[in-house]
């Protein structure tokens, strides 16, 4: 089941993540289950350093699953969402204020180019099919 069907859902049970970004961009961060789809409400980046700016950079690795209703797409890879954005010292940015829909098995990457600099936060809903 690639693409699980929304209208048809078992549970939406809603929360939020914090991350101590590292060094390493492409740590898994939230991965979505078989049988879930995962909508990312908001992500928002802190640069905890009072002195130094950081880089950060977000991801979405896909595994090639095809939704349905849509041909001619590149279904697997890595899709940046966030790529070295600068983000200054004590400053935070939004990176995402409209929704996205993460389908089951897709993966959040990130990392920082500073280690311990950023702290990212997301807010997310996690739709179980019936």
């Amino acid at each position: 089941m690639a693409n699980p069907n929304i209208v048809n859902v078992a549970t939406i049970n809603g929360g939020s993540l914090g991350f101590h970004l590292t060094t390493t961009t492409t740590t898994a961060l939230i991965t979505a289950n078989v049988g879930t789809l995962i909508k990312i409400n908001s992500i928002l980046v802190a640069n905890v350093d009072g002195t130094n700016a950081a880089t950060v950079t977000l991801s979405i690795t896909k595994l090639n699953t095809t939704p349905a209703g849509i041909t001619n797409l590149d279904t697997s890879g890595d899709f940046f969402l966030a790529k070295t954005m600068n983000v200054p010292a004590d400053d935070s940015l939004v990176l995402i204020d409209k929704p996205i829909y993460m389908m089951e098995q897709d993966v959040l990457k990130g990392g920082a180019s500073v280690a311990s600099d950023l702290d990212l936060f997301v807010s997310y809903e996690v739709i179980l099919t019936a």
